[in-house]
């Protein structure tokens, strides 16, 4: 999968560079198979208000049902193609696509053959 402009910017938070995208690691997903994160910040970071992270979908992989007790989720589709099921309603993912999930709304995201890159933002913060 080509690298993403995204992966090789800054993080700025109140006009204060945080950090450079290249200098974070992927990480791969503690669940599944296939995903990877990066985590851009955390809601200590932002004044517990925001955390963001990229996530990383390897071709034909996904991330399973799930959802996030109390937590809203933004995701802006930057790379690829696939496609997301909120609340039982499918979503084609494209760039360009924003898609916000509700807290505590069950959803899952699926690459296809391009695999898929996603800035997902979460309030009140994941982390």
């Amino acid at each position: 999968m080509e690298k993403t402009v995204f992966e090789s910017g800054a993080i700025y938070i109140n006009g204060v560079e945080l950090n450079n995208t290249d200098n974070i690691e992927w990480q791969k997903h503690a669940k599944f198979n296939g995903v990877f994160t990066k985590g851009l910040f955390s809601g200590k970071d932002s004044s517990n208000n925001l955390s963001a992270m990229l996530v990383r979908i390897e071709p034909n992989c996904e991330i399973g049902n799930h959802i996030h007790e109390g937590k809203a989720e933004l995701h802006e589709v930057i790379y690829g193609e696939g496609c997301a099921l909120v609340n039982d309603k499918s979503i084609v993912y494209k760039p360009g696509i924003v898609s916000l999930i509700p807290a505590d709304v069950p959803h899952s995201v699926k690459a296809n053959n391009s695999g898929l890159v996603l800035l997902a933002k979460f309030t009140p913060p994941l982390n």
